[in-house]
């Protein structure tokens, strides 16, 4: 198999075509294959949402376009609690858990810019936002759950 122009021209129409705004090509060699290996086509738009990969590192390459993987840190905080105890007459279920994500760090991924990939740390939260067309490499460990 040749990754090419071809190849990623075809990955952009379908991405066009996608609602998502995206298209993934799939790099493992069977279903049973124990690693995540894919190509994946991001165009502007495209709403990936904050996530965390617990078991593994990620590491992303950017062969064309531009984009920027956003690191976040996950922020939790308990309403209706004080920060030293529960008040009197509060126990456990009538405390809310809030989580909200804070950026901490913004890579930019751009080969024209001579910034070529990162490596996501293993459960790192995070994302991607797209600046202009992209294809991206992704390469994880562990088989895929869907």
């Amino acid at each position: 198999m040749e990754i090419n122009k071809e190849l990623l021209d075809k990955l952009f129409e379908q991405a066009k075509e996608n609602p998502r705004l995206r298209q993934n090509y799939d790099l493992r060699t069977s279903s049973s294959d124990t690693s995540q290996r894919m190509l994946n086509a991001l165009l502007p738009g495209t709403v990936v949402p904050i996530h965390r990969h617990e078991d593994t590192t990620e590491s992303v390459i950017c062969l064309c376009g531009k984009l920027d993987e956003v690191i976040y840190e996950e922020v939790v905080t308990y309403e209706n609690a004080s920060s030293d105890a529960m008040p009197m007459g509060m126990d456990s279920q009538d405390v809310a858990r809030k989580v909200e994500y804070r950026e901490v760090q913004r890579i930019r991924l751009c080969p024209a810019e001579a910034k070529y990939g990162c490596q996501i740390a293993k459960g790192a939260w995070h994302t991607v936002e797209v600046i202009e067309p992209s294809v991206i490499f992704e390469a994880k460990d562990g088989a895929y759950k869907g």
